[in-house]
């Protein structure tokens, strides 16, 4: 997912949380409470300096009977939730199909089909299940349902796109009494309920699923669930649209969507989406192109929202080449002044990263700022302290690094450009090699297509709202992102003591000491955390602005402004 370079250029200036943001005309933020998918996401837009990003927006004044929205990445491939792993797919089936638990815009997690989590131990775990919940047809939810759909997950014959990590730790799952299920791990986890509120813990209809055998998920037979918002098969017109309806039989009398129908676009072109939005003929959009930017900011039709993200921008390491070489590097990191990529590539609406965990995400958590200060190592734009660390080098400096991006993207080539500037004050040579983008999606599944690369971009973003988890799937020995087979035995000694550790505020300390020790190595070069963008008619409002989207039913609060 890559986003393209916008035309309007606006100055940063950076709190120590990384978040504030100089103001910017027309742009809407507020005084709010603080794997990869191969692709691009938005950036973070400003605002004033001690002014942070937002979470929501204004509530609805009343339902809606249709609003109108655009999917900025294009159309979904499948309804079916176990394939939803990227942008088009999760914001849709968000607001169809729910997990045990939610995350919220604060980035809070909390019960949701679930009513409560219990472990004495960190492996064995007594999940709550309502009983007040039915499904679109008005079947009630059952344990049944919910053990078959989290076992989903664990069946081959499945396919399901979240396959590793969490899932991989699962022993097994079983229905424990009328309103229980029991998950067994492997090996203790703390973290289970956030995972749970992604989703691997979303919850279909079994018998529904099982009728309709590989048609599970397509236009012409969709899912069951038990969303705000339910899918009718035919509603879905390939290549224009997907419409959702409101389901009034929901359970969550507090939540119930507040319009009547929600009809998500698929267009990509920057232009057309500039203009859709402009004109009122599409009303609302997540993640809005670079381009569209400028002519948006100025627009008297609606409102560019600025929110809180969990997204960055980072260069991977494939473990091959000078770039395999952890020296090399933290001496590029230095080297490169991604500040000024802040300011020119994300024109002002990025901010400089100082971990591969986005600050954002951080930020939700207290009692770490001061230790996460004491301990991350400095990674501020440095010539001489570059060249300090490239000493450390074990490798022959004469070879180039050779970086692969998208080829059509070039805002990734102007990056890397950046990077090869600061690579040539090293005496190193950072060749910046253009793939195309059906080639380069491989590049996050298939080593065959990494090969001959030192390393490869990517924009990626947290799919629980905890570093922690974060910061296993990248650094772990074996782990889902761990692209260049990175294995370092105190750091996953670190990792492994945060995640059996039962104490919130302890885990999250130990969290931090495992992150210090991935970032004196750096597996991921960390360029830019990126914050969500979002324009909103004039005639409607209500959808949460933070980075919630792809696991919170974001369009069910869509509703009138008037």
């Amino acid at each position: 997912m890559t986003k393209l370079r916008m035309e309007n250029n606006v100055k940063l200036a950076q709190t120590r949380a990384a978040i504030a943001l100089l103001a910017v005309t027309g742009l809407a933020l507020a005084g709010c409470a603080s794997g990869s998918r191969g692709g691009d996401a938005g950036a973070e837009s400003g605002a004033e300096a001690g002014t942070e990003l937002l979470q929501t927006t204004p509530a609805a004044k009343s339902d809606a009977e249709k609003v109108s929205w655009n999917s900025t990445y294009g159309e979904l491939a499948s309804l079916d939730p176990i394939k939803a792993f990227n942008y088009p797919e999760n914001t849709i089936v968000a607001n169809l199909c729910e997990p045990l638990f939610q995350m919220q815009p604060d980035f809070s997690v909390q019960p949701n089909l679930a009513t409560e989590s219990n472990t004495s131990d960190g492996k064995v775990w007594q999940l709550g299940i309502r009983d007040d919940v039915t499904f679109w047809d008005g079947t009630p939810m059952t344990v049944d349902d919910v053990v078959f759909s989290i076992n989903r997950h664990i069946d081959p014959a499945e396919g399901s796109y979240w396959g590793g990590g969490v899932v991989a730790n699962i022993a097994s799952v079983e229905a424990t009494g009328d309103n229980e299920v029991t998950i067994t791990l492997k090996t203790p986890d703390y973290t289970l309920p956030s995972s749970l509120s992604t989703i691997i813990g979303v919850v279909v209809q079994e018998d529904q699923r099982v009728a309709a055998g590989e048609n599970y998920g397509n236009p012409d037979t969709g899912v069951m669930c038990t969303g705000p918002l339910q899918f009718t098969p035919g509603n879905w017109k390939q290549g224009q649209s997907i419409t959702l309806d409101r389901y009034d039989g929901y359970w969550n009398a507090d939540k119930q969507a507040r319009a009547k129908q929600v009809e998500i676009g698929f267009v990509v072109d920057p232009t057309a989406i500039a203009n859709g939005l402009a004109t009122g003929e599409i009303q609302g959009s997540y993640d809005v192109p670079l381009p569209a930017l400028g002519q948006l900011l100025t627009s008297s039709t609606g409102t560019l929202f600025a929110g809180q993200g969990m997204q960055d921008m980072a260069i991977i390491s494939t473990g091959e080449g000078l770039f395999g070489d952890p020296a090399v590097r933290r001496a590029l990191t230095r080297a490169t002044d991604r500040q000024a990529i802040a300011d020119t590539v994300y024109e002002g609406t990025g901010t400089v990263s100082r971990s591969v965990v986005p600050q954002s995400a951080w930020d939700a958590i207290d009692g770490v700022a001061e230790l996460r200060d004491t301990e991350l190592p400095d990674l501020s734009f440095d010539i001489d302290a570059a060249k300090e660390e490239l000493k450390a080098a074990d490798v022959d400096l004469t070879q180039p690094i050779k970086i692969a991006y998208p080829s059509e993207r070039s805002f990734y080539a102007d990056i890397l450009n950046e990077m090869a500037n600061g690579a040539k004050e090293l005496g190193i040579t950072l060749e910046p090699t253009g793939v195309p983008s059906a080639q380069f999606g491989a590049f996050f599944s298939d080593p065959e297509a990494r090969k001959g690369f030192d390393g490869f971009v990517t924009t990626n973003y947290l799919s629980a709202p905890d570093p922690l988890l974060h910061l296993i799937s990248v650094a772990k020995t074996g782990s889902d992102q761990n692209y260049a087979k990175f294995s370092d035995a105190k750091v996953d000694a670190a990792l492994d003591a945060a995640i059996a550790e039962p104490d919130a505020q302890k885990r999250a300390e130990l969290t931090v000491e495992a992150e210090a020790l991935i970032m004196a190595e750096q597996p991921w070069v960390p360029i830019n955390d990126l914050a969500v963008r979002m324009y909103m008619d004039n005639s409607i409002t209500g959808a949460p602005a933070s980075f919630v989207y792809l696991y919170y039913p974001w369009a069910a609060d869509l509703g009138s402004a008037e």
